[in-house]
C-alpha cells in the first residue's frame, strides 16, 4: 500500500467515526485507527484498528464473507461489582461504555453497513489485572464477554484474556488477522491513568444515548 500524502488521502471513515484518530503505521504499511477506552470503530476498508488494553476488554468482530468489521474497547461499570451476573443488571438505557451495549453498538454498526449476523466471527483480548484498586474488574470483564458471546451464539475464533500485563492489539477486519503484543514492562502510567479515568466516568456520566437491540 502506498503511503498517503496526508490524512485527507486516508480511506474515508464510515459516518460517525470521523472523530477517531487515524495515522499511518510505517511498520505495517497501513492506515490505522486508534481507539481509546469507551470507543469503537467499524470499517469497510483495508485498514487496521489499534488499541492498548489493561483491565478493559476488546472484541474484534467481522463479517468473514464481506470483510466488514470493527473493534471496541470497554469496561464494566463499578456499580455492578457486587453481582456475579452484574452486567445483566445494567439499566437498559445505558450508554456504549457498558460492556453489553459496547457489543451491541459494534455489532449493529457492522450489520447496518452490510454485514450479516450468520457470517460474524469474534476474537477477544484483554482483562489483565493491572489496577490494584480494582483487583477483580479484569476477570469480570472476561466473564461478561465470554457469556455474551455464548448467549448470542457468536463464533469465537480466538481469545487472549487475563494475566497481569497490558496488551497492544492490532486488528484488520478485511483479513481477520490480529497482531498482539504483551507489554511486560510499563514505561509510564498512561494505560493505568486512562483506565482509572474511564472507570470513574462510568459511574458519574449521564446516559448519552439509547440504542435498539438486534
Amino acid at each position: 500500500m502506498t503511503r498517503p500524502e496526508n490524512n485527507l488521502d486516508f480511506p474515508p471513515p464510515l459516518a460517525g467515526f470521523e472523530h477517531i484518530n487515524r495515522y499511518w503505521d510505517k511498520m505495517h504499511n497501513i492506515t490505522a485507527a486508534k481507539i481509546l477506552p469507551g470507543e469503537y470503530y467499524v470499517t469497510t476498508q483495508n485498514e487496521a484498528i489499534v488499541t492498548v488494553l489493561g483491565s478493559c476488554v476488546s472484541a474484534c468482530v467481522r463479517d468473514k464473507v464481506f470483510g466488514i468489521g470493527g473493534m471496541n474497547h470497554f469496561m464494566l461499570p463499578m456499580t455492578t461489582a457486587n453481582s456475579s451476573d452484574a452486567w445483566k443488571n445494567v439499566n437498559i438505557s445505558a450508554a456504549t461504555r457498558y460492556g453489553n451495549f459496547a457489543m451491541e453498538h459494534l455489532i449493529n454498526t457492522i450489520l447496518g453497513n452490510g454485514g450479516m449476523r450468520e457470517n460474524l466471527e469474534v476474537k477477544v483480548f484483554g482483562g489483565g489485572r493491572i489496577l490494584a484498586q480494582m483487583t477483580d474488574i479484569g476477570s469480570r470483564n472476561i466473564s461478561f464477554v465470554r457469556e455474551y458471546i455464548a448467549t448470542e451464539k457468536l463464533a469465537l475464533l480466538a481469545e487472549d484474556l487475563g494475566d497481569t500485563c497490558p496488551r497492544k492489539v492490532m486488528y484488520n477486519p478485511i483479513t481477520g488477522k490480529v497482531k498482539m503484543k504483551k507489554l511486560r514492562s510499563l514505561h509510564n502510567n498512561t494505560i493505568i491513568d486512562r483506565e482509572t479515568e474511564y472507570m470513574q466516568k462510568l459511574d458519574i456520566e449521564p446516559v448519552e444515548s439509547e440504542i435498539d437491540l438486534f
